[in-house]
């Protein structure tokens, strides 16, 4: 079935979640012009989810258009930076997400649910990766200083947005 709607969705038709995999495109797209990591690779995925996420969210008006990709991305550098409370953000952008969505009566919204998929994920899981931050207190055993060969548990997402950060800054 051919969807009527140019959000993805007909009359009582299959659905189909646009601007998440379109913004999903754009963070791979991103990733891959960038070099950094192997695709094949648990770190690419945190990385293209991260910035999935990012891209997704941060989409208030649901006008996700390729021709905006270039003017969003300091919007996007700004919200992946070191220090920005990314995770904070998130749980805000969902909440208001979900709130928008009960409000509208729109329990189903496939987008949304696809981007809490990938943020289940991001949030649940950890890579074994090189210490980002030494200055953590649950890293108090390692010397202060990036040490490449020290690796710890990282949440997939924690290694994600520096990925997706520096993959911006190479577009």
């Amino acid at each position: 079935m051919q969807p009527e709607g140019s959000n993805g969705t007909s009359d009582g038709g299959l659905a189909v979640p646009m601007a998440w995999l379109y913004a999903e495109y754009i963070a791979d797209e991103l990733l891959r012009t960038g070099r950094l990591i192997p695709v094949s690779t648990l770190e690419f995925r945190a990385g293209r989810d991260t910035l999935a996420l990012t891209i997704y969210l941060s989409d208030a008006a649901g006008e996700l258009s390729g021709i905006r990709v270039v003017s969003q991305l300091d919007e996007w550098l700004s919200l992946t930076a070191y220090g920005h409370p990314w995770r904070d953000w998130v749980h805000t952008r969902f909440l208001a997400l979900g709130e928008e969505a009960r409000e509208r009566g729109d329990g189903g919204d496939p987008d949304l649910e696809l981007a809490r998929a990938a943020w289940r994920w991001l949030d649940g899981t950890e890579l074994f990766a090189t210490n980002l931050d030494p200055g953590r207190p649950d890293h108090a055993d390692l010397p202060p200083g990036l040490d490449e060969n020290a690796r710890v548990w990282t949440p997939a997402w924690q290694l994600g947005l520096p990925l997706g950060h520096l993959a911006m800054h190479l577009f």
